[in-house]
């Protein structure tokens, strides 16, 4: 059924600014704790291993909801749903803010997590099923905002409030914000998708939840702990096992969790492709620049998020510009040039040393994030575009698992890269002769380390300028349009 014929008027402007603000509050969330983690060592005496279970456990809980947000998006109303979502992401800010020890910040860490994964694919599937094909991109270009720009600010507001306040002040500025959410969206939202009342696939949701959980898990333990270690290659063998077994289950099923026959139609699939490998680039901002920045160069963490702030300024008016450049003009040349752009700019991160300028960074980093703002969206809603609205839901769930994984699998990686290859280059000097201050040579040789994951960024950033030259314009195959001729 066309999104076109539905009967009752929707109010398209207060129903996305509600929903992208609950998206833009969840993804600001999951930068902060990062920050945190000194301040919450002292106070927990707790070791870094254990204070990084706060954003591990987060992202270990946000990537197993996501893939059963299909189901819940064909079971439940738009308001339900979204209403659900947003009180048990302010149930846990609560009890994290209130938390006497660890334990109970992490279980609220956890909770708030359960409400995010649900919120990014439900607004996604909100937009495909109000927005004609011709219209879409300029509504996933303000979602795109949420999704940067939180994130890229979420450095510098957490660095500025622990520099004055209490760690717990993190969630208690959160807290009113998601109350505001909730009480807006009792009011201005409204169901905008057909309820179909599926069955659970009870089997697909335990193989989903053990395969996802235990794959990220191995991912992001690779990157502390190496990627030889007996926990690491058991853990992403049994993830690997566990997802073969619940692929197997989603294609044979009558009634899948997640529909992979989504990847039968071409440009999905590509799209799917070319987002893995921007993900990791994405991720070379937001991961090795603050360990550049603070961990080598001595910058604190509001300096470090000072830096992404002007990069994040840009991306939030680029981003829906760029959203409506596609709805004219196709995602093949935006991801082309924004691609492009990112490769040639990271380029000015692979001879960093001890006294590259903090001008240079600044200019560097906007200049990336002038790239990914013009092909992040394009990308993901030109393959949205293609599916049959039966499969909205689905799509975008399969979307947002997948970047969830090549999140975890970039972070891992570039983490390994930076490790590898720091030990590499310090037994190179050791084996030189070269003498001098031990702390000097290490910083010498993890500076050197740095540049090695840039160049590995650089090398994720060609896999996906080579696929964007693939890309066609499609037309969404229920609406009976054909698929358009290659773009020029």
């Amino acid at each position: 059924m066309s999104t076109s014929n539905k009967p009752t008027p929707i109010q398209k402007g207060p129903l996305l600014f509600v929903m992208i603000l609950g998206a833009f509050i969840a993804v600001l969330n999951q930068t902060l704790m990062s920050v945190a983690t000194p301040e919450l060592m002292g106070d927990f005496q707790i070791s870094a291993a254990t204070a990084q279970w706060l954003t591990t456990g987060y992202m270990l809980v946000n990537g197993v909801f996501i893939p059963v947000t299909a189901y819940f998006m064909q079971r439940f109303t738009t308001r339900e749903l979204f209403l659900s979502a947003m009180l048990i992401f302010l149930g846990g800010s609560v009890l994290a803010g209130a938390a006497p020890n660890f334990g109970m910040l992490l279980a609220g860490r956890l909770i708030q997590a359960a409400g995010a994964g649900i919120i990014m694919p439900l607004l996604m599937n909100v937009v495909l099923a109000i927005y004609p094909v011709e219209k879409r991109g300029g509504a996933m270009g303000m979602i795109g905002f949420a999704i940067i720009f939180a994130p890229a600010i979420g450095p510098t507001y957490a660095g500025y409030i622990l520099d004055h306040y209490s760690w717990r002040s993190l969630f208690y500025v959160i807290i009113p914000f998601a109350a505001l959410v909730v009480v807006l969206a009792w009011f201005y939202l409204k169901n905008v998708t057909e309820r179909t009342h599926p069955k659970l696939d009870v089997w697909g949701l335990i193989l989903s939840t053990l395969g996802f959980g235990t794959l990220l898990y191995g991912f992001s333990r690779a990157g502390s702990i190496g990627w030889s270690s007996a926990e690491v290659v058991s853990t992403l063998a049994s993830g690997v096992v566990l997802l073969i077994l619940f692929t197997w289950r989603q294609l044979t099923g009558s009634n899948p969790l997640l529909e992979l026959k989504a990847f039968k139609y071409n440009m999905f699939t590509l799209t799917t492709l070319i987002n893995i490998a921007v993900t990791v680039v994405m991720y070379a901002d937001m991961m090795l620049l603050p360990l550049y920045l603070q961990n080598m160069r001595g910058y604190s963490a509001l300096d470090s998020g000072l830096l992404m702030l002007p990069g994040a300024l840009l991306m939030g008016v680029m981003m829906p510009l760029a959203g409506r450049m596609f709805d004219r003009f196709g995602a093949k040349w935006l991801s082309i040039i924004g691609i492009l752009i990112t490769i040639l700019t990271t380029f000015g991160f692979i001879r960093l040393t001890d006294s590259t300028s903090y001008k240079y960074l600044l200019l560097m980093s906007t200049g990336r994030r002038l790239g990914m703002a013009l092909f992040l969206m394009p990308v993901t809603t030109a393959g949205l575009n293609q599916l049959p609205e039966a499969m909205n839901a689905h799509g975008t769930a399969i979307a947002n698992t997948v970047k969830q994984v090549a999140g975890a699998i970039g972070t891992s990686l570039l983490v390994t890269v930076l490790t590898n290859r720091t030990q590499l280059h310090l037994a190179d000097i050791t084996a030189a002769g070269v003498s001098g201050d031990p702390r000097h040579l290490l910083l010498e040789a993890s500076i050197s380390g740095m540049n090695d994951a840039y160049l590995a960024v650089i090398i994720f950033g060609g896999i996906g300028l080579v696929l964007s030259f693939f890309i066609k314009k499609t037309g969404n195959v229920e609406t009976g349009d054909q698929e358009l001729a290659p773009v020029r």
